[in-house]
């Protein structure tokens, strides 16, 4: 089969629970499923606690999922441990959404950026120092700066940093955590224009997450609309943002900005 055929992952009915004292659970993600496809995106939508986070958490096996199935490259991955999960992690990277809190600040940005080569014990001829620059350079970074620290960086150059630390060990996929809602508009263009060109050139798929749909419009070529744990509504970009089916959706769509107040009327109708 062929790759556009063949998922690159697949999440099948994964749910997530979570003890919130002796005998109360909450289940903050239920029955999800959706695939992502070889050199495409996937954006997950939803207001803030719609179970986005938990969802990527989840795929990236942060967090254990309570029941389901995830497939990475047609292998079955939520039972691996190890040296195993190791090689799976090899292959999925996360940039997340404050890229100060996920940045040891302690540490320079070579050590940061290098972390999951030494994580993944992989040895590199002559050390890491030629690969960070060469990330660095990749993402728009001075390579000169690697000895700096990320409180020395703004917002959308520690961001950067982080993608060149997801970059680092070549992954097939990368999700984006709200990796770009704290930073300003114009430095979120500058950051989702890097990524589709990585993804241009390295054929990397993205999982994105994010309540903005107006920046989900730009990259993503699928959709996920998640509430309350559960996805309501998937499918093509264009099909949700032009023909949404669920009430949920068409509440969310509502709620972007836009500069033609023609357009804007007609969905408040």
């Amino acid at each position: 089969m062929s790759d556009t055929v063949t998922p690159l992952l697949s999440a099948t009915a994964l749910s997530k629970e979570f003890r919130t004292g002796r005998k109360e659970v909450f289940t903050a993600v239920e029955g999800v499923s959706f695939d992502v496809h070889r050199r495409q995106t996937l954006g997950i939508v939803g207001e803030s606690g719609s179970g986005k986070s938990t969802t990527a958490r989840m795929i990236a096996r942060l967090i254990d999922p309570t029941s389901g199935s995830i497939e990475f490259q047609g292998e079955e991955i939520t039972q691996r441990s190890g040296a195993a999960l190791r090689d799976f992690r090899s292959g999925v990277q996360v940039v997340f959404q404050d890229p100060y809190s996920s940045l040891n600040p302690r540490h320079t940005v070579e050590e940061v950026v290098s972390a999951p080569l030494r994580y993944q014990k992989r040895n590199v001829a002559g050390g890491y120092r030629r690969m960070v620059k060469a990330a660095m350079e990749r993402v728009g970074l001075n390579p000169d700066h690697s000895g700096r620290y990320p409180r020395q960086f703004s917002g959308g150059q520690a961001q950067r940093i982080g993608i060149a630390r997801a970059l680092i060990v070549e992954p097939k996929l990368v999700i984006c955590d709200e990796a770009v809602s704290a930073l300003d508009v114009s430095v979120q263009a500058q950051v989702l224009e890097l990524l589709v060109d990585l993804q241009r050139e390295r054929d990397i798929s993205y999982v994105f997450i994010a309540h903005d749909l107006a920046v989900v419009r730009q990259i993503a070529h699928k959709v996920a609309v998640m509430q309350k744990g559960r996805i309501v509504e998937q499918g093509p970009r264009d099909e949700i943002f032009d023909d949404p089916q669920h009430e949920y959706t068409k509440t969310l769509l509502s709620a972007v900005p836009s500069i033609d107040p023609r357009w804007d009327a007609g969905r408040r109708t």
